[in-house]
C-alpha cells in the first residue's frame, strides 16, 4: 500500500453511517456476511480500534446499494 491520506481514515461509526446501519456492531457482522467489503487498514486488537479508507468503504457501498451517506 502507498501513503494514506489520514483524512480517508474512518472508524467504526462513520462505517456504519454511510452504510445506513444504526448500530456499528453490525459493521462486524458485515465483516464476517459479506467478504467482498473493505477490511481495516488497521487494526488495534488491545483496545478493538479499526480503520477503514472512506473511498473503499464508499465504493464497496456504492456497488452494492448500500450508500446512504
Amino acid at each position: 500500500m502507498g501513503k494514506v491520506d489520514l483524512d480517508d481514515l474512518i472508524d467504526v461509526n462513520q462505517v456504519a453511517e454511510i452504510l445506513g446501519l444504526s448500530q456499528r456492531n453490525t459493521v462486524t457482522t458485515y465483516l464476517q456476511r459479506y467478504p467482498d467489503m473493505p477490511r481495516p487498514v488497521l487494526e488495534f486488537e488491545s483496545s478493538r480500534i479499526r480503520l477503514w479508507l472512506r473511498p473503499e468503504i464508499v465504493a464497496w457501498a456504492r456497488k452494492t446499494g448500500r450508500l446512504t451517506g
